[in-house]
């Protein structure tokens, strides 16, 4: 029996639109299921890394309209820094700010061009046979296909019934943003605020953030992760007015422009392929511990399963999961367990001082902040990568029996 489709693909952000438009320009054919109607807007920092220009670059998408960003500014206390992106490297010396509704859009307008077939308004669920994702089902309506990619994000019925949702006994964050006006929205920086407090004046392993848009707002948002003392009496709103108020004068911001919206950042995935379905981006759990970033993990898993799958169907899962493995397991880990120890106050004002003493120490944690990293890193990041990643694998067992306290 012939499949409707070889690839289905649950999801249209950047991992399933990435996974659809790469697939389909090498000949496959493709559907992707979108719950959500078209030109929905997604909730999300709007920041690109250098790294994900990369992807976009390599999917071939028209950046001539993004706002470019040239850099990060950090600031930790009286301490500020301003670090140009490095050049010369794997990544293009450049990021940028694009709204999640301008950039989903966007992708799946070249995903539908490459051939992509797009059901809107349609939440479907893996369709499973004896142990085999077979295809995907929409009420009474069912698809076939030789592969179903799961693009959907951690939460909800589909990681559900894959088993993609996150470990529980791991790290996890929580972010909120909104948009503002400022003078200053054509900014070339993304300006990130390492330390934050809460109302209680308790330090947050996390940071606030302004994201220049260039279109005559600002992206202002507050992130922080699930190991910080008093994490579960945090609350976001509260930290978010803390932080407009912190830059309102220097950024000379309006009023937000919407209600503050918050999500939840998985970091990992209790399983990433099975017979017949991988899951890529954020249902993969490929989310950067140190910063919340992923769209550039979602860009480059969704075209590596892509290309496996055209190269050979039958192996596509597994050497997907072993790949991906290999490119980004060490970092993620190492990045989770470095967030135990920025959970203490006391470690944590440490940390951020030597983040930002010196010009080496100030160029890591830019590496680290912007997605440059990962276990193919060469030179001096990717060896303090693995020193950091064999160190804290020793000392993991310590670092969650001494976590902070939540409550």
């Amino acid at each position: 029996m012939v499949a409707d489709f070889d690839i289905i693909i649950i999801g249209g952000g950047p991992a399933g639109a990435a996974t659809a438009i790469q697939a389909a320009r090498g000949g496959a054919n493709v559907a992707i299921f979108e719950k959500a109607a078209e030109g929905r807007d997604k909730v999300c920092g709007d920041g690109l890394t250098p790294r994900a220009i990369g992807a976009l670059q390599d999917l071939d998408i028209d950046l001539s309209g993004v706002h470019k960003i040239t850099g990060l500014r950090m600031i930790a206390g009286k301490t500020r820094r301003e670090l140009k992106w490095p050049s010369g490297g794997t990544f293009p010396p450049y990021g940028a700010v694009w709204t999640r509704k301008e950039l989903d859009s966007h992708l799946l307008e070249a995903a539908s061009e490459a051939g992509a077939k797009i059901f809107y308004q349609t939440e479907a669920l893996p369709e499973i046979e004896n142990g085999r994702v077979v295809g995907v089902s929409s009420g009474a309506e069912k698809w076939t296909s030789d592969l179903v990619v799961a693009a959907s994000g951690a939460p909800g019925k589909v990681a559900r019934m894959l088993g993609t949702e996150r470990k529980t006994d791991e790290p996890y964050g929580i972010a909120i943003r909104t948009y503002v006006e400022s003078p200053r929205h054509a900014d070339e920086y993304l300006e990130a605020s390492l330390a934050m407090r809460d109302s209680d004046g308790t330090p947050i392993p996390g940071y606030g953030w302004m994201f220049p848009t260039g279109n005559g707002t600002v992206n202002l948002g507050v992130g922080a992760l699930s190991t910080m003392k008093g994490f579960r009496k945090l609350n976001l709103n509260t930290l978010c007015d803390i932080y407009r108020d912190l830059i309102a004068d220097e950024w000379e911001v309006g009023p937000y422009l919407e209600k503050p919206r918050a999500w939840r950042l998985p970091m990992t995935a209790q399983k990433r392929n099975g017979l017949g379905w991988v899951a890529v981006g954020d249902a993969a759990g490929l989310i950067n511990p140190m910063n919340g970033e992923g769209i550039d993990y979602s860009l480059e898993s969704g075209m590596l399963i892509s290309d496996l799958f055209l190269e050979n169907p039958q192996t596509a899962s597994d050497n997907y999961d072993k790949i991906i493995g290999e490119r980004f397991d060490g970092f993620l880990r190492t990045g989770r367990r470095f967030s135990y120890l920025i959970g203490h106050p006391l470690i944590l004002r440490s940390g951020l001082r030597i983040a930002v003493a010196n010009q080496f120490m100030a160029n890591m944690t830019l590496q680290v902040m912007g997605n440059l990293v990962d276990n193919s890193t060469p030179g001096a990041a990717g060896r303090v990568l693995r020193i950091a990643d064999k160190t804290l694998g020793v000392a993991d067992p310590l670092l969650r029996r001494t976590k902070a306290k939540q409550n």
